[in-house]
């Protein structure tokens, strides 16, 4: 039988090893939780909010931002706007307002990735830095990691 490694654990013991195609397990769920607690021990609490900002025109949405606050920066998890409505600033608008929501959450910047090369582009416009990529993912493109650092 194995035991944990503070109650004797020796190299010679038995593992298995059990694969799961969903994440609602309970493996999953202590595995998180226990990373969770163990980052929150080194590096303080991740204190993840959710926000969403959504853009309407009466009963349209003409676009919207999905993201959350951790660790004092703003992630953008994702920006849509809807095809009819691009190129008129609805985009521009709703990283303003993430701005503004970042300042108000004490944020000290926000981050995003993106594959799509256009979309870094309108987030380098928007005072965004390109910090890294990674090539063929998804295949053919490159991941790109940008960041804006907000002034006090």
């Amino acid at each position: 039988m194995c035991s944990t490694m503070t109650e004797g654990w020796k190299r010679d013991d038995t593992l298995s090893f059990a694969v799961f195609d969903d994440v609602g397990n309970s493996g999953a769920t202590r595995v998180a939780a226990s990373l969770a607690a163990e980052v929150a021990a080194g590096f303080g609490r991740r204190d993840e909010a959710p926000l969403s900002i959504v853009a309407r025109c009466g009963d349209v949405i003409a676009g919207g931002l999905n993201g959350a606050t951790h660790w004092g920066w703003f992630y953008i998890r994702q920006l849509w706007v809807q095809e009819g409505w691009r190129r008129h600033g609805v985009g521009r608008r709703l990283l303003v307002e993430a701005e503004t929501q970042a300042r108000l959450r004490h944020c000290a910047g926000l981050y995003v990735d993106t594959f799509d090369a256009g979309a870094a582009l309108f987030y380098q416009r928007a005072g965004f830095m390109l910090f890294g990529q990674i090539e063929g993912f998804p295949p053919g493109h490159a991941r790109m990691y940008l960041c804006k650092e907000l002034s006090p």
